[in-house]
């Protein structure tokens, strides 16, 4: 069996994502005292006395949405409660039951699933009276609780995990690919389309997803796992909190994959801001597929390639090996050729060059190259090795490491990318002076940022 699975719900702002931070320890959860920040689920592993499960994080339930985007919201809910093993249903104290309430909780109880009801924003004992004003919800019992501050909490969790079914943990590393753009450019559509299910809401208003959220994703029986990213936007449009929080969500999900998916608008063209996030990708060392979405929008599609590619080669000039793929997600056209392109590149961010193959190819290409004197001394290469891979890491060894400038950086890294490729993938490559008595083969070198002299990350 998988991990229990624990959802968290109830109507707007009555601390659901309070409490979901709380049990995965962590500030995942964008929290704001406006109600329906929390947009989609938002799953998260947690853990109490060993017992490890699946916390969701629920947009508010809402039994007559007032506008379009709390529709979704609560198909969104509807959704996790489906999934879920067990369901908070979390009260306010403060604020009393009220119809939406009771609403809620009639439906809860026709999904058959096991519901612990929950009155939050109790902080003491003396604040256990307004418990009683819950009764009338039809509840055998009613756990008192403060998300905030803690009180109740431990007596709410052995009570969850009491409930929780017995499981065998499935210990599997997916590649983690995150899915990363501007607003509106179809990140979710992207996925939707992948999972072949809704999964994500799809809105055609700016910023609909503000947390990053995962998805596991199954091609020819390989799994993957999608992190779907709010859009990035420029720094001058992020004053507002919840959309600073979401660009820091989306930076986060980037330090954390493998791979990224840049997807841009096809009818847009390349943006500069199609260029701060490829930057943000490129600095994070992550491996990197540039997808131009909505391609079906395109009258002429061959010319704009053509196009696109004379403006790639501009714009993206540290980016020159990531792929190129057009695809259509709202029309699934070309959308699976994302794994194939996806496998290639991991394995290009795994790949350590042999050793005896390294050193035919110093000797070959980079042992005689022409290089400047430094304050009229000659300069000499002694040996490159590879220190690291995810994303390959090279130190280059040699007299005078003042000496190199980026040009002879990017011809270092133009001539390991002729010889071994390493498509789609970051190289780093630094040069360090070789110590006395050093020798090739017998060193233990320093990896960044320890390493002295001059690097240039190259994507």
């Amino acid at each position: 069996m998988q991990k229990p699975i624990v959802a968290i719900v109830g109507r707007p702002n009555v601390g659901k994502s309070t409490l979901f931070n709380r049990m995965i320890r962590s500030q995942v959860a964008i929290v704001d005292d406006i109600p329906g920040v929390t947009r989609d689920r938002n799953y998260c592993d947690a853990e109490w006395e060993g017992k490890r499960f699946i916390a969701i994080d629920t947009g508010g339930f809402y039994p007559e949405p007032p506008e379009d985007i709390f529709i979704h919201i609560r198909e969104q809910a509807i959704f996790a409660i489906e999934e879920a093993d067990i369901i908070i249903h979390l009260l306010d104290g403060k604020a009393g039951l009220i119809p939406s309430d009771m609403e809620l909780a009639r439906f809860l109880r026709t999904s058959g699933k096991k519901v612990l009801w929950v009155v939050n924003k109790i902080d003491g004992p003396t604040r256990e009276e307004r418990v009683h004003d819950f009764h009338a919800i039809g509840a055998d019992e009613l756990l008192p609780l403060s998300a905030a501050t803690g009180y109740g909490y431990d007596d709410l969790m052995d009570r969850l995990t009491s409930l929780f079914p017995s499981y065998v943990e499935e210990e599997i590393e997916y590649p983690k690919i995150a899915v990363v753009g501007r607003p509106n450019v179809g990140k979710s559509t992207l996925i939707n389309t992948l999972l072949d299910k809704k999964r994500m809401i799809v809105s055609p208003v700016p910023g609909t997803t503000r947390d990053s959220i995962d998805s596991i994703c199954t091609y020819y029986g390989r799994r993957y796992l999608f992190i779907d990213t709010a859009g990035l936007r420029k720094k001058g449009r992020t004053g507002y909190s919840i959309e600073r929080f979401s660009m820091v969500r989306a930076i986060r999900s980037i330090e954390r994959c493998d791979v990224a998916l840049v997807v841009m608008d096809a009818t847009d063209g390349i943006v500069e801001q199609d260029q701060r996030i490829a930057g943000i990708v490129s600095s994070y060392g992550k491996s990197t597929v540039f997808l131009i979405n909505k391609w079906d929008l395109i009258e002429k599609p061959e010319e704009e390639f053509k196009r696109l590619g004379k403006e790639f080669s501009r714009k993206f000039w540290f980016m020159q090996s990531a792929p190129v793929l057009t695809v259509s997600a709202i029309e699934k056209k070309r959308v699976t050729k994302v794994f194939p392109t996806i496998d290639e590149i991991i394995k290009e961010r795994k790949k350590r060059i042999p050793t005896a193959e390294l050193n035919k190819f110093f000797n070959e290409s980079l042992s005689t190259m022409a290089l400047p004197g430094y304050k009229g001394k000659a300069v000499k290469l002694y040996y490159i090795t590879q220190v690291k891979t995810e994303p390959p890491v090279f130190v280059i060894f040699t007299n005078y490491p003042s000496a190199f400038k980026d040009a002879n950086i990017r011809y270092i890294e133009k001539c390991l990318r002729e010889k071994f490729s390493f498509k789609g993938t970051p190289i780093r490559i630094y040069v360090r002076a070789r110590k006395r008595g050093e020798q090739y083969g017998k060193m233990t070198p320093p990896l960044p940022p320890s390493l002295k002299g001059r690097s240039r990350r190259e994507g």
